[in-house]
């Protein structure tokens, strides 16, 4: 307006060459269209418009998560700091602050298990009082104490390398939208290596105990569901969400179309995690005798109910309808596998027991990825390669077995 040129400046460097360095490097961004203005904006507000930003690009639950690690990891800790200052170096020293001590939560369930180990016939109130939970977390606790559900011990003051590689993702993208806005320069995390996470075989079931589990569950109301992910591999948000319209169990297929997922206590409708997500599923014979006959009974109580149920379309709901909070599923599950005396496993881990089971029995990993829904079938490979070694030395024996020739022909080494 004035016909002035704006001057901008900035200080702060150690020595004249730094100055010089940076006065160059802004000068060739300048044309370039990629020159920074110098900000005194904070992580902490940065993160304010980011998180906004991405409930309106995310899935869901992908938000909240980023919500929940931005609040105990990394707001505590450089939130207060100038966005623009954060380099690599800083970035670094996050990373090692939340392996030592990055810890913020008490790790109450250590604490309700040495009271209630120490204080036999503790009732739900005595135990919510002296630790500050809920009646109904205490009640939960003590139910998982008697069936063997014990913590291992008391939780270190650091977090672990895993949740530091996802705060590192979340940190990734959160500074690649800060590029995008011209807010900084460069990304400071894609110079930063997350700590490495050693890859453990999964906690599975062997098939008897799939088949001891599916006997115990046989009672229950949701028995095709606990067939249905024993022979599919579903997720729970798949199995909340799956709708009455996605099955023909004519043709024996199971449209994956819709999820219903926790994200930050509330329950909301999704359309999968990603394109492979949603797909077409083949079902045994056995499972569609066991839907048609789950669908009979939904039927029944839908008669039943008249003006008063509530219909949503899905398949796995409530006598009037109602559709299921996702955690009474968990819950469930964890109940009938104490009532059968099973080894503890989570509930996402008979997805992996479906997928080593399909993998060892020798179905061609790229069948076993399409039905899971992964993205890839390198990435269902690199998933579960600590599961399945074998794999990969019947890989060496097979491809091998086609051109080299073996002993019983007879040749030296000199053929």
């Amino acid at each position: 307006m004035t016909g002035k040129n704006d001057t901008i400046t900035k200080s702060g460097f150690e020595t004249a060459d730094d100055a010089r360095d940076a006065m160059v490097a802004a000068q060739a961004a300048i044309p370039a269209g990629t020159h920074v203005k110098p900000s005194r904006r904070t992580v902490a507000e940065f993160f304010g418009e980011w998180l906004a930003y991405v409930k309106t690009s995310t899935e869901s639950t992908t938000a909240a998560n980023y919500a929940a690690h931005a609040q105990a990891y990394v707001l505590p800790w450089i939130g207060h700091r100038p966005l623009q200052d954060i380099t690599p170096s800083v970035v670094a020293a996050l990373y090692q602050q939340l392996l030592e001590g990055g810890r913020r939560k008490a790790d109450t369930n250590w604490d309700m298990y040495q009271v209630w180990k120490s204080h036999p016939g503790i009732s739900s109130r005595q135990l919510s009082d002296k630790i500050g939970i809920t009646r109904n977390g205490a009640y939960k606790a003590i139910r998982r104490y008697e069936a063997g559900r014990v913590p291992g011990g008391a939780t270190s003051p650091g977090i672990d390398r895993k949740t530091v590689k996802t705060v590192h993702i979340m940190l990734s993208s959160a500074f690649r939208t800060a590029v995008e806005w011209s807010y900084v320069g460069a990304n400071p995390i894609a110079r930063v290596k997350p700590p490495a996470v050693k890859k453990k075989p999964h906690r599975t079931w062997t098939p008897h105990e799939m088949t001891r589990f599916l006997e115990y569950a046989r009672q229950d109301r949701f028995y095709a569901l606990w067939v249905l992910v024993a022979t599919t591999g579903m997720r729970r948000s798949e199995l909340c969400g799956l709708a009455v319209g996605s099955l023909d169990l004519t043709a024996g297929t199971l449209q994956m179309t819709s999820t219903r997922v926790v994200a930050a206590g509330s329950v909301e409708d999704g359309d999968g995690k990603t394109a492979g997500s949603r797909r077409l599923l083949s079902l045994d014979k056995f499972t569609v005798t066991v839907l048609r006959e789950h669908l009979a009974q939904r039927n029944r109580n839908k008669q039943e109910w008249g003006n008063g149920y509530q219909d949503h379309g899905l398949v796995f709901c409530w006598e009037n309808g109602k559709p299921i909070y996702p955690d009474t599923i968990t819950e469930t599950f964890n109940a009938i596998v104490d009532r059968a005396g099973l080894p503890h496993i989570k509930l996402h881990d008979v997805r992996h027991t479906y997928a080593t089971v399909a993998l060892r029995s020798g179905v061609h990993p790229k069948i076993v990825s399409a039905r899971l829904g992964h993205a890839t079938v390198a990435f269902t490979l690199d998933v579960y390669a600590a599961d399945i070694p074998g794999l990969d030395r019947e890989a060496a024996e097979d491809i091998s077995g086609l051109f080299l020739p073996g002993p019983e022909t007879g040749l030296d080494d000199q053929g």
